[in-house]
């Protein structure tokens, strides 16, 4: 029984790569698949591709404190099972639908099936010896990280030669297949949580030193999925735009979807490293400045090869943000309370990735393509200058 976290961190890391794996599969191509049910104009298409792509965290944020009630009391296993399972019997749903109407209701309904990575992160983190806990969701991370970097490319290879609905038949076996290692080999010890001891959540914030540079943090992690997400709905439409040829479009979408993941993977433990010696809350300002002047040189690039090297060199800041928020929201928040503050960041993040695609659709639909990356630069940098102005607030820590 000893060695039983080993186990579950073999197979949960697993679990996260295939759902890593599943999603990217099947992201950078949806706009495409829209199009091939019928959807023709700029404005229509720009339109739908946000529509579909923040139904699914709009349920998510929705139902996200659900699903986190009911593992603390049913366990996380449960919610492996229910997150692994439900996503894939509804994306093999959406590779028979006839309409954009379709694709859209069973998109929202995905939010149903959210949870799979942080309940998995939860599950590790809370079985693991404590002297190793670091380096095992250190491990775990890099699973949904590699199946991110991965997906977009057997994505793209199996839409341009196989046929877009093929990926999304592949995407719900890999999500079975998710399920059944969960089913088999993770075994949980259960812990209960007694609701006597859980604060309310004035009384989380009461009892934090710096409240105000928190709700910054939380901003900020909102900023940052917005930024990801205000791009996603638009990016295989611009490459298309900018493409001398129309041929594997969708196969240079998913590679150039995936060059962030490669240098974030790079990037990660070496700017979290960084960020011991010099201060993480140098380090994330940093990343958000650097993150602007990209996103402005994105507006102007005129090929494909432009765009892959800018999103190459975007995924250096992209391995150093998330880690950093979540550096910082540890070390300014109390162990007693920890839990609760990476609960209320979640719902930020969904609250991003919901708002992130509808706004960059919406820009592209009324102004062109380009604008979406110039409006994108200016919120990342309001963003940074606020996050600045928290910490200039506070005594500086390493």
């Amino acid at each position: 029984m000893r060695e039983t976290w080993r186990i579950n961190l073999v197979s949960v890391w697993l679990g996260c790569f295939f759902t890593g794996l599943a999603m990217s599969q099947i992201l950078p191509f949806l706009p495409l698949y829209i199009e091939q049910l019928g959807v023709h104009s700029h404005e229509s298409l720009s339109m739908w591709s946000g529509l579909v792509f923040s139904g699914t965290f709009l349920v998510s944020a929705i139902v996200a404190p659900m699903w986190g009630s009911l593992a603390d009391r049913k366990g996380r296993k449960l919610m492996l099972l229910r997150a692994s399972l439900g996503m894939a019997i509804v994306i093999v749903l959406q590779g028979f639908v006839t309409n954009v109407w379709q694709l859209f209701i069973l998109r929202s309904l995905m939010g149903l099936t959210s949870g799979y990575i942080p309940n998995a992160m939860a599950l590790v983190a809370s079985q693991v010896p404590k002297e190793k806990s670091g380096w095992a969701l250190g491990t775990l991370s890099t699973g949904p990280i590699t199946g991110v970097i991965i997906g977009p490319l057997l994505g793209g290879f199996m839409a341009d030669y196989l046929g877009l609905r093929v990926v999304f038949f592949v995407t719900a076996g890999l999500m079975f297949m998710s399920f059944l290692i969960t089913l088999f080999l993770i075994k949980e010890q259960r812990v209960v949580v007694n609701r006597k001891d859980k604060l309310s959540g004035k009384a989380v914030f009461a009892s934090l030193p710096y409240p105000g540079l928190m709700l910054a943090l939380f901003v900020t992690t909102l900023v940052i999925q917005l930024a990801n997400g205000s791009i996603s709905p638009i990016l295989t439409l611009f490459i298309k735009d900018i493409a001398n040829s129309h041929g594997n479009i969708a196969f240079i979408s998913g590679v150039i979807a995936a060059v962030p993941g490669v240098s974030a993977l790079i990037s990660a433990p070496r700017l979290g490293r960084l960020g011991d010696r010099i201060g993480t809350e140098r380090i994330l300002i940093a990343a958000l400045l650097f993150s602007t002047v990209l996103f402005i040189f994105m507006s102007w690039v005129q090929t494909p090869m432009q765009l892959g090297i800018l999103r190459f060199l975007l995924g250096f800041a992209d391995g150093a943000l998330l880690p950093a928020v979540q550096t910082l929201l540890m070390k300014y928040s109390s162990d007693q309370v920890t839990g609760r503050i990476f609960g209320y960041n979640q719902s930020f993040m969904y609250l991003g990735n919901v708002v992130g695609p509808l706004l960059g659709s919406g820009i592209s639909a009324f102004a062109g393509f380009r604008w979406v990356f110039i409006s994108t630069a200016v919120i990342v940098l309001i963003n940074a200058l606020q996050i600045r102005g928290a910490f200039k607030k506070i005594p500086v820590r390493r």
